[in-house]
């Protein structure tokens, strides 16, 4: 059975783009022979990440990110039976928040931030929706 799970998450300490690629490739390794595949989004300190896949394999990669030292504020946005994967063609992608238009996150929440923090799981998935159409994905497999 396959399930899609989203996430909020703070980082503890400071993220940069090395730390992400870090993040990335350890993915694109290990996801594929879980059959996870998925997209991650950073700013400012927040992660937003939508998992797909089995569902005890998605859960056990979900439990050793929530007892992960460098997430804090881990918040379950979303879960759910899914008939197919929206993501299948990411081991595990980025979306490049560098060329997103603020006016999109204003679309869905009081100010052009993003903070899955303060709106539903259903709101923070249909951004994210928009946020992988419209800002280009980096890592794609």
């Amino acid at each position: 059975m396959l399930v899609r799970l989203m996430y909020a998450s703070r980082a503890v300490g400071a993220v940069d783009d090395d730390d992400l690629l870090a993040i990335l490739r350890k993915s694109k390794t290990n996801n594929p022979s879980h059959g996870i595949t998925g997209v991650l989004c950073y700013s400012e300190g927040v992660f937003i990440q939508v998992l797909e896949g089995g569902r005890s394999a998605v859960n056990r990669l979900y439990n050793r990110i929530v007892a992960d030292a460098r997430h804090t504020d881990v918040v379950l946005l979303s879960y759910e039976e899914i008939g197919e994967r929206r993501f299948a063609n990411w081991s595990m992608g980025q979306v490049n928040m560098h060329r997103l238009n603020p006016a999109l996150l204003l679309k869905y929440s009081e100010r052009a931030t993003l903070d899955p923090y303060a709106v539903s799981g259903k709101v923070s998935m249909a951004l994210f929706e928009e946020l992988v159409s419209t800002a280009s994905v980096m890592g794609q497999s």
